[in-house]
């Protein structure tokens, strides 16, 4: 890939190499867009992608995340057949077993779970001791209640970018790898052409799906996207016999944990503190407090040892929602970012959106909420509240 000289002309510049790039080049090409081009500085998954928990759930407190949750959930149970992919994307549907720890974050739960009933998400409210059946090794002391949703679950990262990379190439998807975006032309409104290390590419049509560093491709043409990134961390512990099927999620104690099918367990906290940037190292800080916090709701997980640990980026949006959306002030840019943690999962229907809106057809969703200029001058209204 990386040896490939760099065309000097595409019909679509698609900056990052994550899932979320991977799926809308797949969409676009799917639906008879010719001449797209991939652009990655690293290698892919490199960025959130190949670093994120890889949970895939429905449980949301807004009505855009639900669906769009929903959806993409909907794509992964096919998506080995839909991709033809010659590998396995393990998805893996035990559910997410989310526990309140007080009786005010229960009533949370409750509207949160109307909610997703509401909108065809099969989850339900528990008592602690119904929770405690799910997940017997569940300390049900340091709990108020749960809920759990049964198709909710896990999926490799790696394999299902994997898979949806080759499914575009296959289309003629151009990939470039260890390629760096320096800057990108824009003239009377509109977008010329992306200048990269490795030469320039004229183009009218440039999609920023560049994660953790989305604000500052968007800098490159003055667009000012409302989103920050700050380190997230994660470890990750020896395999051992299945123990946990779903994964197990508190927001107010800070914490997910989830079994793979081979056998580790991997677990990650937000740190509020962290500072905005690009940090991605991991500390004895949030060893300390993973451990702490694992060892009191789980604590036969607390026994096992810690193979490695990681740090790796959300980029957050002031309503911890998506931006998937273009920009009025300039023709031809468009933006999938702001996930706040949650792009992975969501990627599907990132992918068929935006490639929707590039396309100019009528978007399978409503998109307001996804908007770039929902921010403008406006309060908001609507913030989601379920982020670990």
């Amino acid at each position: 890939m990386k040896n490939k000289p760099l065309p000097t002309h595409a019909d679509v510049v698609i900056i990052g190499g994550g899932v979320s790039g991977c799926s809308i080049a797949w969409n676009l090409a799917n639906q008879g867009q010719k001449n797209i081009v991939v652009i990655e500085r690293e290698y892919f998954t490199s960025g959130a992608t190949g670093r994120c928990g890889a949970g895939v759930r429905q449980q949301w407190s807004t009505k855009a995340n639900c669906i769009l949750a929903k959806k993409s959930v909907e794509f992964f149970e096919n998506a080995q057949e839909i991709l033809d992919y010659d590998g396995d994307v393990e998805f893996k549907q035990e559910g997410y077993l989310i526990v309140s720890s007080t009786p005010e974050e229960t009533a949370q739960f409750k509207k949160n779970v109307a909610l997703q009933n509401s909108l065809g998400i099969p989850s339900k409210l528990l008592t602690k001791e119904e929770a405690k059946e799910i997940v017997p090794h569940l300390n049900t002391d340091v709990i108020n209640a749960a809920t759990f949703c049964k198709t909710d679950g896990h999926l490799n990262p790696f394999t299902m970018t994997d898979a949806y990379y080759k499914a575009a190439a296959r289309l003629g998807v151009e990939f470039f790898t260890y390629t760096t975006v320096e800057d990108i032309d824009a003239k009377d409104g509109a977008i010329q052409a992306v200048k990269t290390d490795k030469g320039t590419i004229a183009t009218n049509v440039v999609v920023n799906a560049a994660g953790g560093w989305s604000k500052e491709v968007g800098e490159m043409v003055g667009v000012d996207i409302p989103v920050y990134s700050r380190n997230h961390e994660i470890l990750v512990t020896e395999p051992v016999e299945k123990m946990q099927g779903p994964m197990v999620i508190s927001f107010s104690q800070n914490i997910y944990c989830q079994q793979t099918p081979h056998g580790a367990f991997i677990m990650g906290r937000g740190d509020k503190d962290a500072p905005k940037g690009h940090d991605m190292s991991s500390s004895w800080k949030f060893l300390d407090e993973m451990s702490r916090t694992v060892t009191r709701l789980l604590p036969p997980i607390g026994e096992l040892r810690v193979i490695r640990q990681w740090g790796g980026l959300y980029n957050m949006s002031p309503d911890h929602q998506p931006i998937i959306s273009g920009t009025d002030a300039l023709k031809g840019f468009y933006i999938a970012c702001g996930f706040s943690g949650h792009g992975f999962m969501l990627a599907p229907m990132t992918g068929l959106l935006l490639s929707e809106l590039i396309l100019g057809k009528t978007p399978s969703l409503p998109m307001d909420d996804m908007a770039l200029d929902r921010f403008e001058g406006k309060e908001i209204t609507e913030l989601e509240t379920s982020v670990v």
